[in-house]
């Protein structure tokens, strides 16, 4: 029996960005129906010669012009319903990046592209926030099995941006003791002759990642318990 079918595919990314602990999204605003003048992940419709993983650097750039080198699939929303000009299939990316390392600027369907923070929100068109809050889900539990920070802190830095990270993600304090003697053991951070002189407090030492160390974790994942204060 022929099964009539018209399904189109499209991708969306959610890109988390992290400055002066603070977490925040890539969004634009569209400038075309349906939600035109509402805030959205950037994203859009897969063309009929190329692959997801194409398009959807194809539509972030174009619509934010932000380049990731590594987007990883997140989950496929396909509710019937949740685009109201088609039987829409999305499937959808997520990243890290240092939002200071990129000059955002908007084209194609998008009117303006902008950071928000996780905490201040707009309303969101189609059903983006379930994706941003599956994505940040995502972000979190990542936490527990593979390293991160590489992508979103400077070369070198004191210990504390690296808890101050973590608990910005998980938005919980953690037991600075305990997170300090794991993440130490996994050999992911090297220590430098170099110290941090904050305006206030005592001086630290300035810490690198381990690049050999860390991609070696990247691929083979650890476990890594987190306590909480």
């Amino acid at each position: 029996m022929k099964i009539p079918q018209n399904i189109k595919v499209a991708v969306d990314a959610v890109v988390f960005g992290y400055e002066q602990k603070e977490l925040s999204v890539l969004l634009i605003k569209r400038g075309v129906q349906p939600f035109k003048g509402s805030w959205a992940l950037p994203g859009g419709l897969v063309l009929e010669n190329e692959s997801l993983e194409d398009a959807v650097q194809r539509e972030l750039a174009e619509e934010t012009g932000v380049t990731i080198d590594y987007l990883e699939q997140l989950y496929t929303f396909g509710k019937p319903g949740r685009d109201p000009r088609n039987r829409v299939v999305s499937v959808t990316y997520f990243g890290l990046v240092s939002p200071n390392n990129f000059k955002i600027s908007a084209d194609t369907d998008a009117d303006e592209a902008q950071w928000f923070s996780i905490s201040k929100l707009p309303e969101l068109a189609f059903d983006h926030d379930t994706i941003l809050k599956t994505a940040l889900r995502r972000l979190q539990n990542k936490i527990n099995y593979q390293p991160i920070g590489f992508e979103l802190l400077n070369n070198e830095f004191p210990f504390s941006d690296l808890e101050n990270l973590y608990q910005t993600i998980l938005n919980r304090k953690i037991d600075r003791r305990n997170f300090r003697k794991k993440i130490l053991s996994f050999g992911i951070l090297t220590e430098t002759d170099k110290i941090y002189q904050p305006s206030s407090g005592r001086p630290a030492k300035l810490f690198k990642f381990n690049d050999e160390k860390y991609k070696e974790l990247e691929e083979n994942g650890f476990h890594f318990e987190i306590k909480f204060a």
